[in-house]
């Protein structure tokens, strides 16, 4: 089918990274025993009024601050009211008509194009209990309930899954580094709603939304197979309707739901038992100096370090490193990316340990990166020193001396490189042709015979000097 145009918005839902609940001091905490994280506002006992937890707040600002949006400082609540079991006040409290943040944007890249798409607007909100259905009974976990919520909302920018995907890959990273999400979607702290229409015009389609996607690449599938859906109804003559359906993993199709509820059908009305919260000039100030670097300011360091882009972009996807990372410009970045990504990684996959819990404190890595950069040790010698310097407190130069051979005095060296050169006389044509593996092949050989605690420097021009006399 041709000459269709795919337009999709999206709305996502995180959960906060608070210590209680948006409107009662519950905690929030993700699993456990079923109900025990619960109290009388939670429940929705009769008598019960909200409190509005600040924390969330904060992490409001936090996330407009990182989204580009204005803020605004009249934090007014509001009830949308639905019935379904796992909302037993019979409505939600959330922002329908002052957003905590509005007008923002964030800029993806697709296929070496930069492209902005708009926030709409973000608001906070508490999420519902956790409904399990199994056979002829349902379950509810009161332990979601009243959870703090952010919902995002898109303007319909996005004309492809790719960009959607983009979008949602930019976001899941600016909400991890502003802490303000752990925005792990296997665990339903990340949900995604997907609004898709398709059109044969300028004029935007009838709009469907598909509900509660559970990955980035099932937002992808479900874009292709909705939109795929949209263009074969047009085709056969059917008028779209809006709609809210489910994606089928298994089946790759969306499904039906219910027909689109309208705005009306949630009659908001301003929160009664919430008075509006003003939001200070001071507060926002607090806010801002309390934000980490945000990752494309990262990536501009890391760039003009030197360091490859398929690493710059391993360093962002774990933020424990890249965390450890800054503040580290005066030294070779790219030799700590490199240890960091390579060998260390290595040990903390195998041990189940975090950086922190390691004994490798940020001076003592700084001084073995400046070691390696001026070549005093070597990779080989790192190695045998790894287990030591994660593991133990000892002192990183007595770490290094106590692993070093006595040291070859230069004529010593001279002599060991003059027997390993005479070893291999096609090595010598090859560099007096000008081939520069010779000089590669020898360095081997000679870093082999010495199990590599020479240094490099001394040992390669060592070797130069002998073979310019042959």
């Amino acid at each position: 089918m041709s000459n269709y145009q795919t337009t999709v918005g999206i709305e996502v839902h995180c959960e906060l990274k608070t210590k209680t609940k948006m409107f009662s001091d519950s905690i929030n905490n993700y699993g456990g025993v079923a109900n025990v994280n619960i109290s009388e506002i939670d429940f929705a006992l009769p008598g019960t009024l909200p409190c509005i937890n600040e924390e969330g707040l904060r992490l409001g600002i936090k996330a407009a601050l990182a989204l580009n949006c204005t803020i605004n400082k009249k934090v007014v609540f509001d009830r949308k009211n639905y019935f379904y079991p796992d909302l037993p006040k019979g409505y939600q409290i959330t922002q329908a008509r002052n957003p905590i943040g509005v007008n923002g944007y964030v800029e993806i890249e697709v296929d070496g194009k930069k492209k902005p798409i708009r926030i709409h607007d973000i608001h906070l909100e508490e999420d519902t209990c956790k409904s399990t259905h199994a056979e002829q009974k349902s379950y509810l976990d009161f332990n979601r309930s009243g959870v703090p919520l952010l919902e995002i909302v898109t303007e319909p920018d996005m004309k492809s899954e790719k960009e959607a995907m983009a979008y949602l890959e930019k976001l899941r990273e600016l909400l991890l580094y502003t802490n303000v999400s752990d925005c792990k979607m296997e665990e339903g702290s990340m949900r995604c709603d997907v609004n898709v229409s398709v059109s044969q015009t300028e004029n935007l389609g009838t709009r469907t939304e598909t509900k509660n996607i559970g990955s980035i690449s099932s937002v992808g599938r479900a874009i292709l197979a909705e939109s795929a859906r949209q263009m074969q109804e047009i085709e056969q003559g059917n008028i779209i309707q809006e709609e809210t359906r489910r994606f089928d993993e298994k089946q790759n199709r969306t499904i039906l739901m219910r027909v689109k509820e309208t705005g009306n059908d949630y009659r908001y009305f301003p929160e009664p038992d919430l008075p509006p919260y003003h939001l200070t000039d001071e507060v926002i100030e607090e806010v801002k100096k309390e934000m980490e670097v945000l990752p494309e300011e990262r990536r501009e360091i890391y760039r003009k370090a030197g360091i490859s882009p398929v690493n710059i972009e391993k360093i962002i996807a774990n933020k424990p490193i890249s965390d450890y990372l800054l503040g580290m410009e005066d030294i070779n970045l790219v030799i700590a990316s490199n240890l960091l990504l390579g060998e260390i990684s290595a040990y903390l996959n195998k041990t189940g340990k975090k950086l922190e819990e390691t004994c490798l404190d940020r001076e003592k890595f700084k001084t073995l990166v400046t070691k390696l950069d001026q070549k005093e040790i070597n990779n080989q010698i790192f190695k045998e020193i790894l287990i030591e310097l994660m593991e133990t407190d000892h002192d990183i130069e007595k770490i290094i001396e106590s692993k070093k051979v006595d040291t070859l005095s230069s004529e010593e060296l001279t002599k060991l490189i003059e027997t390993i050169v005479l070893a291999n006389p096609t090595s010598i044509e090859d560099f007096k042709q000008g081939k520069d593996r010779a000089v590669k092949f020898l360095m081997g050989q000679i870093m082999k015979e010495t199990k590599g605690k020479v240094n490099p420097q001394e040992a390669n021009q060592t070797l130069l000097e002998v073979l310019q006399k042959q």
